[in-house]
């Protein structure tokens, strides 16, 4: 239990370790948010990149508030609507929004199925979005698969109040990281075997952090496995419209699977599938806290509705969203340039990268960040060594890059970088920073002290301690968007809670 003033006076739930407060995906935050690059204030500082948000296309909304004062009751055009909206609003959501987001959802997915607006429900982000469905679908310590690498954050998500397991089926980079039939059942038969009750298999398509969309054949798979175990599945699908290049890589949805597959009641039953959606990723607007749950089981949907009086999304946020997200010529250009721009960052950076001889995994196409291979740069092929280059990347390089470890990664030596939250200059300066380590490390030839392509800091200051571990306060934000402000020694948001059966190999 957390050692705090008073604690004897606490609930459990707010003090024990589901949380996960000690985590190294949290750890670089710190020393961003103590001294953040800036490029002139601060030219030595560090590069936030492990923060997945998309910024690129920004400027486009901005235009269209700016073009579309009515939508906001914030405005003199808009005021009228003020009374209206500021009143108490059920919680099932205001009717338009809920057309305008199911919409917005066919529209990602290339129109290629439908949303009814009445399975909606609301949820503070994806972070409320996905502990609101656990807590319909599972009871306290039944157990969730989940195939790794996963978001770091689906630990305190889906596990820290609901009290369930979280259980990775881990998968390795000799078939780029697909998850296998083979290996979900030798999850689920060990899970069983220990005397879990596995209630559900959670996926996240297109992945974070390998940033690969599952194909057909595969996601028809795991609707069959879920199917014949009568387990749930939840599909979270919030990086859908991230799609950026490849063309013979289209984003199929779970819901493409349930509109050709449901009349076969034995390998697809619907009534056990579930659509985690936010705004975060596609439209890059995680501060406004839409969160979205879409299930086809009505149960789900009415007990969701009751739950979601906990965390539901503001009704001027609703208002103003539903006249955005209705604007469909708008809708259409910014899905467009969001993909395009979204494929040059991703091309430029990636290419800056191979130019060093780093190479991604090869088969991403969506997404905000690349999975970045750098096993030939660990000293040991462990996760300590996997640490202490990543102590070296945050402390000297000064880049905020996510390790492997963070996201379950059963090999050492991959991380996460994040390419959409910076402008075109900042990215190019972590590119040189990158080039210059490299450059170092080849021109050091493996000795220990090399020097070359650490940023220095500036007279009088002193670099950041080995293990991370600051001493004074900061305000941070996860990847969701919330914002919180506590002793750095323990990060806000980490995603790894101390569960035996979190580190279970299958």
């Amino acid at each position: 239990m957390e050692s705090v003033k008073g604690s004897c006076v606490l609930s459990k739930m707010a003090t024990n370790e589901r949380h996960g407060e000690n985590s190294p995906y949290f750890d670089g935050w710190k020393a961003y948010d103590a001294y953040p690059f800036h490029p002139t204030d601060r030219p030595d500082g560090v590069i936030q990149m492990g923060l997945a948000e998309n910024q690129l296309c920004l400027d486009m909304i901005r235009d269209w508030i700016e073009k579309n004062p009515q939508a906001s009751i914030c405005t003199p055009e808009g005021l009228h609507m003020f009374k209206d909206v500021a009143l108490f609003q059920d919680y099932h959501g205001l009717p338009r929004f809920r057309q305008a987001v199911a919409k917005f959802m066919e529209r990602g997915r290339g129109n290629k199925v439908r949303f009814d607006p009445e399975r909606i429900v609301m949820g503070g982000g994806a972070t409320g979005a996905n502990e609101l469905i656990t807590f319909c679908l599972a009871d306290d310590g039944d157990a969730f698969l989940v195939p790794s690498p996963y978001y770091p954050a689906f630990d305190r998500d889906l596990g820290w109040r609901t009290k369930v397991q979280i259980i990775p089926v881990h998968c390795n980079s000799s078939n780029n990281f697909q998850i296998t039939r083979p290996a979900l059942e030798t999850a689920y038969d060990q899970a069983t075997r220990t005397g879990s009750t596995v209630k559900g298999l959670v996926i996240a398509n297109p992945s974070n952090p390998l940033g690969t969309c599952l194909d057909r054949t595969t996601l028809e798979s795991l609707v069959a496995f879920a199917t014949e175990k009568r387990i749930h599945l939840v599909a979270d699908e919030i990086y859908a419209a991230t799609v950026f290049h490849n063309p013979t890589t289209q984003f199929v949805s779970v819901a493409e699977v349930i509109r050709d597959n449901a009349a076969d009641p034995a390998r697809c039953d619907p009534d056990l599938i579930h659509i985690v959606y936010s705004l975060s990723k596609d439209m890059g607007l995680p501060g406004l806290r839409v969160g979205v749950v879409y299930s086809y089981n009505d149960a789900v949907v009415r007990c969701g509705r009751r739950m979601s009086s906990f965390g539901l999304v503001s009704s001027q946020t609703q208002h103003l969203l539903a006249a955005m997200l209705s604007d469909e010529d708008f809708v259409g250009r910014l899905l467009l340039e969001s993909s395009r721009r979204l494929g040059e960052r991703h091309g430029r950076f990636s290419k800056g990268l191979e130019r060093v001889g780093i190479r991604c995994l090869e088969s991403s196409c969506a997404g905000l960040f690349v999975w970045m291979d750098l096993r030939h740069l660990l000293k040991e092929a462990s996760y300590e060594g996997e640490l202490a280059l990543w102590r070296v990347i945050v402390n000297e390089v000064k880049l905020n890059v996510s390790p492997g470890v963070s996201f379950h990664c059963v090999e050492p030596g991959w991380f996460r970088v994040c390419f959409a939250n910076m402008d075109e200059g900042t990215m190019e300066v972590a590119l040189q920073r990158i080039r210059a380590f490299i450059q170092g490390k080849e021109a050091g030839d493996g000795r220990e002290n090399n020097d070359v392509g650490v940023v220095k800091p500036p007279a009088g200051k002193k670099r950041w301690q080995k293990d991370l571990r600051l001493s004074f306060k900061t305000v941070r934000r996860s990847e969701e968007g919330h914002v919180s402000s506590s002793p750095l020694r323990m990060s806000p948001h980490s995603p790894i809670p101390r569960s035996p059966l979190l580190w279970a190999r299958n």
